[in-house]
């Protein structure tokens, strides 16, 4: 037996993926119809409600809902919550910065993304949460474009780590890269391996193979990463109550390129933002 064999990840076909891409889209246009609700006034319950009305009306059904015991469709993640904000009672009041993650089924396949904003829209944000929100959103398209078929999936959270700590050097910040909750492998369940850190390794870790599909989403916080678990058992807040904000797409590697499957145009526009190769198979 050898023990030194790097782990290869199984890819889908092209069936699968174009499979996987109708789930994408299901969360893609729920985000997009989310962004717009979340409103000052709104509660983090009623967005909860939109989105699973949402789901179901595109034959869909939501992936969050019952999923070990959580209660909602989507994750809403207030302020100083990192990630796993169950919806609620809360009233979203303007200049919050709320994240919202979401996850749907169609035809057996999983598609899982999320988003930061800041309700009442940009102007109503402070200036370190409109740059924490950008900072993060950054990080995971170098994530992204990293991803490189017989290449070490760990250069994805390399390229996340080195993002963060260009936007903290260029706002003279140091953000805090969330280390307890990773990115994962996605298809017919929501969370398969392999884990994907969002901060450089020493391991060389799995290689990427012809239609890998995984879903990276870097969590990153204004002050230190620490963090802890709230007594409903689901919430993940900062210890020092610093804000957090949280970015994730479900991506499909080919060689001749990425097609991110939770975005709208497939990720055209961002991947030449930062040179990478899109490869649609639609």
């Amino acid at each position: 037996m050898n023990f030194f064999r790097r782990e290869r990840i199984v890819g889908k076909t092209p069936d699968q993926l174009r499979l996987m891409r109708g789930a994408g889209l299901v969360v893609a246009r729920t985000l997009e119809l989310l962004q717009q609700h979340a409103v000052p006034g709104v509660t983090t319950k009623e967005l909860d409600a939109i989105a699973e009305e949402h789901i179901r009306s595109l034959g869909a059904v939501p992936s969050f809902l019952g999923y070990h015991g959580f209660t909602g469709t989507i994750c809403t993640s207030v302020n100083e919550e990192i990630v796993h904000g169950i919806p609620g009672p809360r009233v979203l009041a303007e200049g919050d910065l709320i994240s919202i993650d979401c996850g749907a089924i169609l035809e057996g396949w999983h598609g899982d993304a999320a988003i930061s904003t800041i309700v009442g829209g940009r102007e109503a944000g402070r200036a370190e949460d409109l740059e924490l929100i950008d900072a993060t959103e950054k990080a995971l398209y170098a994530g992204i474009a990293a991803l490189t078929v017989d290449r070490s999936l760990y250069e994805v959270g390399a390229a996340v780590e080195d993002s963060i700590i260009a936007s903290g050097n260029e706002h003279d910040r140091v953000y805090g890269i969330v280390e307890d909750y990773v990115g994962h492998g996605i298809g017919t369940a929501m969370h398969m391996d392999p884990q994907v850190p969002n901060y450089r390794c020493r391991e060389k870790g799995p290689m990427v193979t012809e239609g890998t599909t995984v879903a990276i989403e870097p969590m990153i916080t204004l002050g230190d990463q620490a963090n802890e678990v709230l007594a409903d058992d689901w919430t993940v807040v900062t210890l020092d109550g610093s804000r957090a904000a949280h970015w994730e797409h479900s991506v499909a590697v080919m060689r001749e390129g990425l097609w991110i499957l939770t975005a709208l145009d497939g990720g055209a526009a961002k991947l030449a933002e930062v040179g990478a190769p899109f490869a649609p198979l639609d």
